[in-house]
């Protein structure tokens, strides 16, 4: 548990674990995102509140520009998944894949507790994982979007996005 000044423990905030589907048919996504983020002050140089989500007119009709904290790292990317299912679900769309969802709390500072969390698991929810996606990255540059296909420690394949 971390220690705050007064030296007192606090326990670590939950890891959210969550599935939807079980078609032994389809094959299973365990996707991983966060929530936390790392510290600002509006003097960092944001031009509105870090900690309050800000739409900000965009360029085209259909595209929203949001500022805050954790908009693309990580909360952003969360949501999209997350909205992802909740289309398919409101079109009443039958579901390519199994999800398991692992959302935490602590990545900004090592992901305490994720590892020990991760070995517990291993056997049980994690038992029908065929792929994994971890959503925390962030854009090369305004124009040009970046697509993580491979991590230290993990298999690369081929991807084609149209």
């Amino acid at each position: 548990s971390p220690q705050v000044p007064d030296g007192q423990d606090l326990p670590l905030p939950s890891v959210v674990l969550g599935e939807l589907g079980k078609d032994p048919q389809n094959p299973t996504v365990c996707f991983y995102g966060h929530v936390d983020v790392q510290p600002a002050k509006k003097e960092d140089g944001w031009n509105t509140d870090p900690y309050t989500l800000t739409e900000i007119d965009g360029v085209h009709l259909f595209i929203r520009n949001l500022y805050g904290r954790g908009a693309t790292d990580n909360k952003g990317p969360v949501l999209a998944w997350i909205n992802a299912v909740e289309t398919f679900r409101a079109l009443e769309l039958a579901m390519p894949v199994n999800f398991k969802f692992v959302i935490e709390g602590m990545e900004e500072a090592g992901s305490l507790g994720l590892e020990k969390l991760l070995e517990e698991e291993n056997q049980c929810f994690f038992s029908d994982v065929d792929y994994i996606v971890i959503s925390d990255n962030l854009w090369l540059s305004n124009k040009k979007p970046a697509l993580t296909y491979g991590s230290r420690g993990n298999a690369c394949f081929f991807v084609e996005v149209k």
